[in-house]
């Protein structure tokens, strides 16, 4: 089982930049492949980016392509999600996940670790 902790959240203005970060902890993390997710008031929970267990192959939903980069340490055991030219429709609290295996993932089930998440709030 892997232990996961997001921090790096917070309030910024649209056009802005914040860097997400997600601590792991427990199970060899170079093991896991990582996904970032975010949920916003009233939504369903969506898929943001995933990144594989060498950080060689990034996933990236449509809305964030060019503005999001996704990349990871597994010498820190640590995912990062560089967050540019934010957008009012990026707030949301976003989630890390992990799952073991190889190949990427969008579907939050196939997820079975998960952060307690971190909330972003960017203004218009």
């Amino acid at each position: 089982q892997v232990q996961l902790v997001e921090s790096g959240g917070g309030l910024v203005q649209a056009g802005g930049s914040l860097r997400l970060t997600c601590a792991a902890s427990g199970r060899t993390f170079s093991n896991y492949a990582m996904g970032w997710f975010r949920q916003a008031p009233g939504k369903e929970r969506e898929f943001v980016a995933a990144i594989n267990w060498t950080g060689s192959i990034k996933n990236y939903r449509d809305s964030v392509k060019g503005r999001f980069v996704v990349s990871r340490d597994n010498a820190r055991n640590t995912v990062y999600l560089q967050m540019s030219s934010l957008k009012p429709e990026d707030t949301a609290v976003y989630y890390c996940a992990a799952r073991s295996g190889p190949g990427l993932r969008v579907r939050a089930h196939d997820y079975p670790y998960w952060g307690q998440g971190t909330q972003v709030t960017v203004s218009s």
